[in-house]
Formats: structure tokens, C-alpha cells, sequence
């Protein structure tokens, strides 16, 4: 036992001194295109999870620093659409009547520092399939288009919260550039050491109400997100990848 012990505690140390060495190794950067759907959540989605009904097509790219195995600083140029349409939700009926409708082109620049649990920035470990974690903050420039032509004034009258509102909204011009906190996860499926096919959801939190350019008129206590979902393609260069990979002893 204790002869293990030693063993495995050598063999720690040699570990740590090859993730050094692996570190030293690895690919520096990492550059990706992806492309996928944009979803819109807010006061004119009722689905938990955003308006699934009202998709955009989405694409990126981007170019990361690898410091370590584990960490790698990210830039992405990201371009899509948003768009919300109370006429295709049924339920709760309502939504048929009030009619709101909007539509914006979206293009976002983000810097994220991206997390991956296993070290496995540049294949280091030889794991296939990896996960990872990222957040960070951004800027997205949006031009957004609001209806509100088509609600039906016998059910919501003159007095109506949503008329009442709608004065509130048309007062406020919707803003063309809002900061964005981008936070989410991926899986890479590495194709070899320098390529890997990357799928990722990535959620913005804003601080702004008007991406669908209502809020008085729809809830005033709800902000605007949205988010994608992405498959992309990632190339490592400038470096070697890591060594041998090392054993040690199992019990």
C-alpha cells in the first residue's frame, strides 16, 4: 500500500509538471465560424424559454487566445435578427387580440472568457467529446421595427392598460445599441487536435425592455433576452499540440 501511495503521489507531481509542459505545448489560438437560430424572449413570447415560433437565422465569428488548457480569452463578431408576434400564440387568447408584433436585425461584439473543466483546450487529455462554460459582456446595435397597427380597440379600449401603455411606449424611442452579458455552454467534438465541431447555447441578459420596443403596453416588470443556438466549426493553430499523454498507476 504504501509503496502505491508513493507512486501515485510521484506520479501526481509528474502530472502537474506535464500540464505544465502541456500548457507550454498546446495551440495558442483558436478562430471559428458557426452559424444557427436566434430566439427572442420577452413580453411578446409567452414560452419559458423564448418565441420558438419566431426563429432567425444567426451567424458568427470568432478568434481566441488560449492561455492554459483550462482558460481561453474569446472575441466574436456576432450578426441575426429578433423578431415577436402575439398573433401566433393561440393561447392565451388574448395574444390574437392585442396583436403586437416587431422585428430587428441584430449585430453583436462580445469578449468572453471561455472555461473548460477537463483541460482539454487543444485536445490535450485526447477526450473526444469535451463540454465547456463562457461569459463575458458585449454590445449589440439593433434597429428595431414595432406594429401595433392590428390590435383590435374593441377589446382593448381607449382606457385599456395596453392603450394606456401604448402612449408610454410611442413616447420612448427603442435604443440602437444595448450591453449584453452573453453566459453559456458547449460540446466540442474533436475531429483532430487542431479541428472540432462546436455546439453551444448561449444565453444574453440585457438591462433594456424595449428590444421588442414594448413595455408599459405589454410588462413593464419583464426585461428583453434572447439567445442562440449554434453549430460552428473551430481551427487551433500557432504551437503543437500536447504531448504523449502519461499513465499512472490504477487501483
Amino acid at each position: 500500500m504504501r509503496t502505491l501511495l508513493k507512486a501515485t503521489f510521484f506520479c501526481f507531481l509528474f502530472t502537474i509538471a506535464a500540464g505544465i509542459v502541456q500548457a507550454q505545448q498546446s495551440y495558442r489560438w483558436m478562430v471559428g465560424i458557426n452559424a444557427g437560430a436566434m430566439i427572442y424572449q420577452g413580453d411578446l413570447a409567452p414560452a419559458a424559454f423564448g418565441s420558438y415560433k419566431t426563429p432567425s437565422f444567426t451567424a458568427g465569428i470568432s478568434a481566441a487566445r488560449i492561455i492554459s488548457p483550462y482558460f481561453a480569452l474569446r472575441g466574436s463578431a456576432v450578426v441575426g435578427a429578433l423578431k415577436g408576434d402575439d398573433a401566433r400564440y393561440k393561447n392565451p387568447s388574448w395574444r390574437q387580440y392585442r396583436n403586437f408584433n416587431f422585428s430587428t436585425p441584430v449585430t453583436e461584439f462580445n469578449a468572453q472568457l471561455v472555461w473548460n473543466p477537463f483541460g482539454n483546450n487543444s485536445n490535450e487529455i485526447g477526450m473526444r467529446v469535451t463540454p465547456y462554460l463562457f461569459g463575458g459582456a458585449g454590445i449589440s446595435f439593433l434597429k428595431v421595427k414595432r406594429d401595433y397597427s392590428k390590435m383590435d380597440t374593441t377589446v382593448f379600449t381607449f382606457s385599456s392598460k395596453q392603450q394606456v401603455g401604448l402612449k408610454q411606449d410611442t413616447a420612448v424611442t427603442p435604443p440602437r445599441s444595448i450591453l449584453v452579458l452573453p453566459v453559456g455552454a458547449g460540446l466540442s467534438f474533436y475531429l483532430s487536435p487542431r479541428w472540432s465541431l462546436n455546439f453551444e447555447t448561449n444565453f444574453r441578459y440585457t438591462f433594456s425592455d424595449y428590444i421588442d420596443g414594448f413595455s408599459y403596453a405589454a410588462n413593464p416588470k419583464q426585461k428583453d433576452f434572447y439567445h442562440t443556438q449554434t453549430l460552428g466549426l473551430v481551427y487551433r493553430f500557432g504551437g503543437s499540440a500536447a504531448g504523449d499523454k502519461l499513465g499512472c498507476p490504477k487501483y
